[in-house]
């Protein structure tokens, strides 16, 4: 294994992505915290088993496509899989999550976009190193996490550059989206 890539595991990006998604449910949800943890649960392993084969630490931007959970007028099959799990219909799932949500989980990195104009917001960053610590991105710090820390939930109405002027120490990168086979 390439020597920047000694951290190959992918849970802390799956921890970040699934707390995100968790916490909208959480907020605006009428979910109790059975069906909530079973909802974590159920995406972590449906993540984990999907990203397996498609987890590149050494060329983190290839498979990054694959990896996208995208709500818009379709609802993302993974998210909705897992929504069911606890009896959350799609048409509910609608109306707990952003209508328009991107959210990439990427080796050392899980970004999201609330919008199809809204701006690109780090919600995990680490390095690639082996010591297998990242940094979690939060509305108004940086904490040094470790594996199983997720941030809490960034206010969903607040932009990237809201955030970065009340304080937020990682503002948002210009990202260009490749594709790659």
């Amino acid at each position: 294994m390439h020597t920047l890539c000694a951290r190959a595991t992918m849970k802390p990006e799956i921890n970040a992505a699934v707390g995100f998604l968790s916490r909208f449910l959480r907020i605006k949800g009428h979910v109790n915290d059975r069906q909530l943890q079973s909802f974590s649960q159920t995406l972590q392993d449906i993540l984990t088993e999907q990203y397996h084969h498609h987890w590149f630490p050494d060329r983190p931007n290839k498979g990054s496509g694959y990896r996208c959970i995208r709500i818009n007028h379709k609802m993302d099959p993974l998210v909705g899989k897992a929504g069911q799990r606890i009896g959350l219909s799609i048409q509910q799932l609608y109306l707990l999550l952003p209508s328009e949500l991107t959210l990439w989980v990427d080796p050392f990195e899980v970004s999201y976009r609330i919008g199809e104009d809204g701006s690109i917001c780090v919600l995990y960053e680490s390095n690639p190193s082996a010591n297998g610590n990242g940094i979690v991105t939060t509305g108004n710090s940086n904490l040094t996490s470790s594996v199983t820390q997720v941030s809490p939930m960034v206010d969903s109405h607040i932009s990237c550059k809201e955030e970065l002027l009340m304080g937020r120490a990682s503002p948002a990168k210009p990202y260009m989206m490749t594709v790659s086979s």
